[in-house]
């Protein structure tokens, strides 16, 4: 997935590979932007894979640098994937797969916006 990264500034080219709870496989790579904050990374590029392709649940991702090696994905796509895969989802890192509760301590979720839901609309 790496080589079909679009990283002209960068230079650096990064894939993702998730696998869902049903077994089925998304996958996702880079793609910069010349106004640097719209630049998508691979993870966001993999969820977009998953809803476009039906949804479900991650179970396990993987995200590699262009010469193969794992490397940890950054906060937001933490974030991104705690969305579609929660705690206990799997990441692979550099020392090896750990979960993502790991990676992201005290996550916000969906759950954590129903439990501030107003009952007037909005949040509280």
């Amino acid at each position: 997935m790496t080589q079909r990264a679009y990283a002209p500034y960068s230079g650096v080219q990064v894939g993702a590979a998730g696998v869902c709870a049903d077994g089925r496989q998304v996958a996702g790579c880079n793609i910069e932007n010349a106004s640097y904050g719209l630049t998508q990374c691979a993870e966001c590029a993999l969820v977009a894979d998953l809803v476009s392709n039906g949804g479900g649940r991650l179970v396990a991702v993987a995200v590699v640098a262009g010469d193969g090696e794992p490397i940890a994905p950054c906060g937001r796509c933490r974030q991104v994937l705690y969305e579609f895969g929660g705690a206990d989802l799997l990441v692979d890192t550099p020392p090896g797969p750990v979960t993502l509760a790991t990676l992201l301590p005290w996550a916000f979720g969906p759950e954590d916006v129903e439990l501030r839901r107003s009952p007037q609309g909005g949040t509280q």
